[in-house]
């Protein structure tokens, strides 16, 4: 397949990047600065562009089966609020060109409805993360909104707490629900983007994701 990569030089981003090459396909990735993305490969483009201009990502998504989104989780009180922004400049971009299937990182507090989790975790950590981390989440929750009011074929990716251990190459995961973990390696929220890209069952559809 043909894939696009924005937010390519991020934590889930690279893993992205080299999982996909190593699956075959061919792959843009999209980076404000090349230099920070170290992958080198024959089927690998690298394409100077910010992903929150929806201009400067229509040749990127040209073409594409998938565009694949890396940008997430960004500091409390960002002004570019990189979530949303990224995916509105994504589905213009898209929609431009006829490209529908784009997939995102979300995360696990914004399954409101406690499905899939414990109720400890649905009862009292949620409301804490959702205290201590409003902005980021609020980012996130516009970001969902605007593909729910898009007409791509898109998933949330919803990963609880992320680390930067090896990925382990599996996971569980759960249409509108949230897997018991508490944690998954980024590498494994990248298996997870790939394998679900042809996934019918994932599109319009948030998708919960842990070890």
């Amino acid at each position: 397949m043909k894939l696009a990569v924005l937010g390519a030089t991020g934590g889930i981003g690279r893993h992205l990047v080299t999982l996909a090459l190593a699956d075959g396909h061919q792959v843009t990735a999209a980076v404000r600065d090349p230099a920070r993305l170290s992958v080198r490969h024959d089927r690998l483009t690298v394409v100077r562009a910010d992903a929150l201009d929806p201009a400067p990502l229509k040749p990127v998504v040209e073409g594409v089966d998938a565009v694949l989104s890396g940008i997430g989780q960004a500091g409390r009180k960002d002004p570019l609020k990189p979530a949303s922004n990224s995916a509105r400049a994504a589905a213009t971009a898209m929609a431009a060109v006829g490209v529908r299937r784009i997939l995102v990182v979300s995360a696990a507090p914004l399954n409101r409805s406690g499905a899939g989790q414990s109720l400890l975790a649905a009862k009292a950590f949620g409301p804490l993360l959702w205290a201590a981390l409003r902005d980021v989440y609020t980012d996130l929750e516009a970001m969902e909104r605007v593909l729910r009011d898009s007409d791509l074929d898109w998933t949330a990716v919803r990963p609880p707490r992320l680390t930067d251990g090896p990925g382990r190459g599996h996971y569980r995961h759960a249409v509108e629900s949230g897997p018991a973990g508490s944690s998954v390696p980024r590498a494994d929220v990248a298996r997870a983007m790939l394998d679900l890209v042809t996934d019918p069952t994932s599109f319009r559809h948030a998708v919960g994701v842990s070890s």
